[in-house]
């Protein structure tokens, strides 16, 4: 063991000095990036001249239509394929871009929501001597500060612990993480550094106290992952980009090159999913940013190709706010089977996940209960035991399928590349696959680089370094104030719009309701406990939202914070859009069951649900089991055996609380296993006994009878003498 640490610490040092060599080796490439940046601003009025009102989506479905021939036609709507698209528009190309389902709903809206160099690849390079995985993590950090400054309304610097447990450790990480920081260079965000046992648990309290060493504290970024999605897909449509969502293609168009008298790709046949209309979009040059379907676009152009895909899926979780502090990430760089585990803050709730394990290809990536354990588990070994890591508290859950890609040139076909590939086939079709979220602007400026070399296209350089989207010119930290001062918004309300749409914000504001109460004035909610209000409803369609999903998990992230509020929220963002989109009563109630499917599988509901069902074992002590029947029957004074809304009514008018029948047979429908309308005994068991063990956290029915009963038993008889000796 001392002898592997040696050899550990050996490498490190070696990694030192290479990487220190490696760091001065890269100053001339970042003296280019500054002149590149310095470029990118003297151009920035230009193309700040050029920037146009928001096209509507049936708008931007003609402008592909009616357009003869297209420079660059993109095929994918995630971050890599509309920073392609971004790229291309701001170096004057004509552009379009066709996505199958919506921006951002695939990968790049399931991310762990950081932007960051990846500390483990350079713990890889330094001990594997491996220059492409350096590279790597140099360009990442590059790119992080890049995202940090064009979008600063959506991402922001996170300090993140690593706790040590062993003294060994402590040299050896802090060297590492010090590493990082020097290869981030001038764009490093913030210095690393070490923090003693107290000063640790002082950050973050909830830590494991026991051997707990002290901790090393560095920063990354941390953004809302959708959202950015979303600008940059906007702000190429701003700048002239056709772009579009819901357009499935159908097959690539190919012509034969009257040079070399070959087959070219030369657009493609598409189908707009909403009203099954199908028509061709004709251009130069077709990119395949697919992500985790790159080949299935690459069989389309030649079925003999072999797949270069390897995915990989990174199952995630969130739990409520209090699990970790409001402005500090953990990181465990080493759990009980490899893998890595993020404990972060994310939009005033914990996020939890893993990273990559492999997986199928999928539109619709399921996150499995043994996932979710495991993630649960590992938290459980790194929180105070104090803390009860319950089940019932995970309140989302979704798994996001990674690309990973083999390098169709490389002569070792078994070898994954961390970083992206480009890679232009016979007939033209340029595929960009592999790398990560944070360096999704350097992948399209390379991705277009290779399409202007292929074509000869008269365009200028890459504009996107320093290049702001929607949202991130005007923004400041005290925007807020002004929509609070100035449309009477609940302060956490503006906070959110600031946050969401930057200095589109006022935009929002602008067509919120009025709320009829001294305060707030305007900005009606869509549930109470989340900030978002029914204006951002509307204003999603403007961004191109189509259906009921899109609103509740890419324009805002209601479904990836809580399953049962967007479920809650679902019928009045069904009712909203569908007076904005004229949906008849079918349409509305076809909407609803998708979005609740949805929510079912991939956002972790039916796990979630599952945790209590007519198979769940009822496991309570005797004396429980009599303490809970006699609170049942308290409800059930005719002894039937079940309960129902009259009863619970009854129970509630008895201590002065009235709630109305909806949400009566809301809570009394989420603990009816067999769905026939009333609570039984043997459910109500079930129940109690689900939240005993931590499965089910949050039962509005449990805490309901639980206060009845308190409020019931509190009251003492009143003597007769009191009511002259009654009747």
């Amino acid at each position: 063991m001392a002898f592997h640490k040696a050899v550990k610490g050996t490498a490190l040092v070696g990694g030192g000095a290479l990487a220190t060599v490696l760091g001065l080796s890269q100053f001339a490439h970042y003296r280019r990036k500054q002149v590149n940046l310095a470029h990118v601003e003297a151009a920035d009025c230009f193309l700040e001249t050029n920037l146009k009102e928001l096209p509507s989506r049936e708008a931007q479905l003609a402008s592909l239509q009616s357009t003869t021939e297209f420079d660059i036609l993109v095929i994918g709507g995630g971050a890599t394929g509309s920073g392609c698209a971004l790229d291309a528009v701001t170096r004057g190309l004509r552009t379009a871009l066709v996505e199958r389902d919506d921006f951002s709903s695939g990968t790049s809206s399931r991310s762990t929501k950081l932007i960051h160099g990846g500390v483990r690849y350079l713990q890889t390079a330094i001990t594997s001597l491996d220059y492409e995985q350096y590279r790597m993590v140099k360009e990442a950090l590059h790119e992080r500060a890049n995202l940090l400054e064009i979008a600063p309304h959506l991402s922001h610097a996170l300090p993140i612990m690593l706790p040590i447990y062993k003294w060994w450790q402590l040299p050896y990480y802090w060297i590492g993480i010090k590493l990082y920081d020097l290869v981030a260079g001038a764009n490093c965000l913030k210095s690393s550094y070490v923090l003693s046992k107290t000063r640790a648990l002082e950050h973050f309290p909830m830590l494991q106290k026991d051997k707990l060493v002290g901790a090393i504290v560095y920063y990354d970024g941390q953004h809302n992952d959708a959202r950015m999605n979303l600008a940059i897909a906007l702000t190429a449509a701003r700048y002239g980009a056709a772009i579009a969502n819901y357009i499935e293609v159908m097959c690539l168009l190919k012509k034969r090159d009257p040079k070399t008298g070959e087959m070219c790709v030369s657009g493609a046949h598409c189908k707009d999913l909403l009203t099954g209309q199908e028509f061709d979009v004709r251009a130069k040059c077709v990119i395949n940013a697919t992500g985790p379907f790159t080949d299935s676009l690459r069989k389309m152009d030649n079925q003999a190709l072999t797949n270069i895909c390897q995915p990989s899926a990174g199952v995630h979780i969130v739990m409520p706010g209090y699990y970790s502090p409001e402005s500090m990430g953990l990181l465990d760089p080493a759990t009980s089977d490899g893998r890595v585990i993020f404990f972060l803050p994310w939009e005033k709730m914990t996020i939890a996940g893993t990273t990559d394990s492999p997986t199928d290809v999928t539109s619709h990536p399921i996150p499995s209960e043994d996932d979710i354990n495991f993630i649960l588990n590992e938290v459980r070994n790194y929180l105070s035991c104090d803390v009860e890591v319950r089940r019932g508290d995970v309140l989302a859950a979704w798994s996001g399928i990674r690309p990973l890609v083999i390098d169709p040139k490389s002569k070792d076909t078994k070898s994954i590349s961390r970083n992206h590939v480009v890679d232009t086939s016979k007939s033209g079709l340029i595929t960009i696959a592999g790398g990560k979220w944070t360096t999704y602007r350097a992948m399209a400026e390379d991705t277009i680089d290779t399409a202007i070399r292929n074509h000869n296209f008269r365009a200028g350089p890459c504009k996107t370094v320093g290049l702001f989207l929607q949202g991130g010119r005007d923004w400041s930290p005290t925007l807020y104030i002004r929509l609070v001062q100035d449309y009477g918004l609940e302060s956490e309300v503006a906070q959110h719009l600031a946050s969401t749409y930057g200095d589109k914000a006022f935009e929002v504001a602008k067509i919120a309701c009025v709320t009829g109460k001294r305060w707030p004035i305007v900005g009606v909610r869509l549930v109470s406990e989340f900030p978002y209000i029914e204006a951002e409803v509307k204003y999603g369609i403007k961004e191109y939202a189509c259906s009921a999903v899109d609103i509740i998990a890419r324009r805002t992230r209601l479904a990836f914070l809580n399953v049962q509020a967007a479920e809650e929220a679902l019928p009045k963002i069904v009712e909203l859009m569908g007076r904005e989109l004229n949906w008849n009563d079918e349409r509305k109630k076809a909407e609803l069951d998708c979005a609740t499917r949805f929510l079912y599988y991939e956002m972790g509901y039916r796990s979630r649900s599952e945790q209590l069902t007519d198979l769940c074992e009822i496991s309570l002590q005797p004396a429980d089991i009599e303490r809970y029947k006699k609170r049942f029957h308290m409800f059930d004074k005719e002894q039937k055996g079940f309960i129902t809304i009259i009863d619970v009514q009854r129970v509630l008018e008895s201590i002065n609380v009235q709630m109305n029948q909806n949400t009566l047979h809301e809570i009394l429908n989420e603990v009816d296993l067999n769905k026939n309308g009333v609570v039984e005994l043997n459910e109500f068991l079930q129940l109690m006994s689900a939240v005993q063990k931590g499965m089910v956290s949050g039962s509005r029915l449990a805490i309901l009878m639980k206060t009845a009963e308190e409020n019931l038993d509190s009251r003492s008889p009143i003597p007769v003498d009191r009511s002259c000796g009654g009747f």
